[in-house]
């Protein structure tokens, strides 16, 4: 979460500084697309932080359930998305964090991230790693 913070942080406050000195400076328009990179990265980095670092959204995914015929993803509101076909895992370079997408019950491809710290030790992690890589 911090790396998150150290990045999203100063570019959105760099941003917004430049948007402040365009707007008063006389560009206009260069104001008004800075100031949506501003709010781009915000977002951005508020949803990154809130949902997958912290997991404070209702759309957070909290578990991960691995089953014969689907995985299922447990969020924090209670509600689950059973991924039925096409089940991809997308491990990071670095070994952190890896990415599980999906099709569901309706067609629709959904995307989860899910970090090393969600899970309570380093074997629960690879572990979950290696059964849906044989999925």
């Amino acid at each position: 979460m911090m790396w998150d913070l150290l990045l999203y942080v100063p570019t959105v406050i760099a941003l917004l500084s430049m948007v402040a000195k365009l707007w008063y400076g006389g560009d206009v328009s260069l104001a008004y697309l800075f100031s949506f990179l501003a709010c781009f990265f915000f977002i951005a980095g508020a949803n990154r932080i809130l949902k997958t670092r912290l997991m404070i959204l209702p759309n957070a995914p909290v578990a991960i359930e691995i089953g014969g015929q689907a995985t299922r993803v447990l969020m924090r509101n209670g509600d689950s998305v059973e991924l039925l076909k096409d089940l991809r895992v997308f491990p990071d370079y670095s070994g952190r964090s890896f990415g599980l997408a999906g099709l569901d019950k309706s067609g629709q491809r959904v995307q989860f991230v899910f970090h090393k710290g969600q899970f309570r030790s380093v074997q629960d992690f690879q572990e979950i790693q290696r059964l849906l890589k044989t999925h």
